[in-house]
């Protein structure tokens, strides 16, 4: 098993974070292309509650981003991470601009991108391609499920295939890939979950990012939630896929999260999620 920290701290011999950057991205499940409605699950800030403000220039929201966290990381380095909503989705002038600006500030040692598997274009990958000669590139894929059921419910919006290809075009230019999948989704059994992890280890994907399903505000996912339509995972369930996942994860496959934390002021299930502290301590003593 080898976790994130761990293969920064080996890597480049200080602590890494990470800082949520908004490039001002939409997406197409949310500008008409494919739907308006966005994902079931994702909130009306795209996923990036977490990241700097999207009004601010890229260089400041990286400045902004480190006095957050100086304290723990006096002389670290830092991850560009474009976070919300889907990040190469845009015109190719305004990618190169604000993707070069991130990466060519000196206290960034890589650039994350995360976006979905059918916005990879031709133009986007040469992009990629540039940036990975000046420093490393991380693609973060939202597969979420192979599950077809879960896949029309969650209207993620493209054909599981479409990832496999998108994994071996960013291998083909040497580009790492991460990939999202969520535990917890209605309907699916924890077999069904493990089917998802190991697919994804099987893909090729260089590093895997484990999510607890987070019912939010406003979302139409909370919708069913409050009819009753499902539960989300109580503690007890999401330590023992933890540890059913972690026991398939091949050594090759980094694991870059292991639960998440929604929103406090829109997280509405499960509750016991928002005690990051606790859920990390428990994580530690009984998955890891």
């Amino acid at each position: 098993m080898k976790l994130i920290g761990e293969y920064l701290r080996e890597k480049y011999g200080c602590k890494v974070y990470k800082i949520a950057l908004n490039g001002g991205f939409t997406c197409p499940n949310r500008d008409g292309k494919l739907d308006i409605r966005g994902c079931i699950f994702c909130s009306e800030g795209g996923s990036g509650e977490f990241a700097e403000d999207p009004h601010k220039a890229i260089t400041q929201q990286i400045e902004d981003g480190k006095k957050r966290v100086e304290a723990k990381n006096k002389r670290g380095k830092y991850i560009a991470y474009f976070q919300a909503y889907t990040g190469t989705y845009a015109p190719v002038s305004k990618l190169r601009e604000i993707f070069y600006e991130a990466i060519n500030h000196p206290d960034i040692v890589l650039l994350s991108i995360a976006t979905r598997p059918d916005c990879l274009p031709d133009y986007v990958l040469e992009l990629l391609a540039e940036l990975n000669r000046i420093k490393p590139v991380w693609v973060e894929l939202g597969l979420q499920t192979i599950h077809e059921k879960s896949v029309e419910y969650i209207r993620r919006g493209y054909e599981t295939k479409i990832y496999d290809e998108a994994v071996q075009k960013l291998h083909s230019i040497g580009v790492s890939v991460i990939t999202h999948v969520i535990l917890g989704l209605p309907g699916e059994t924890a077999r069904d979950m493990l089917e998802t992890v190991r697919y994804i280890c099987d893909s090729g994907s260089d590093g895997i990012k484990l999510q607890l399903l987070h019912v939010l505000k406003g979302t139409d996912l909370e919708k069913d939630y409050l009819e009753g339509k499902f539960d989300t995972l109580s503690e007890d369930e999401y330590m023992d896929i933890l540890k059913r996942c972690i026991a398939i994860i091949p050594e090759n496959v980094v694991i870059h999260r292991l639960t998440g934390d929604g929103p406090k002021r829109l997280l509405v299930a499960p509750l016991w999620s928002a005690d990051k502290k606790h859920v990390i301590n428990r994580i530690r003593k009984e998955v890891l």
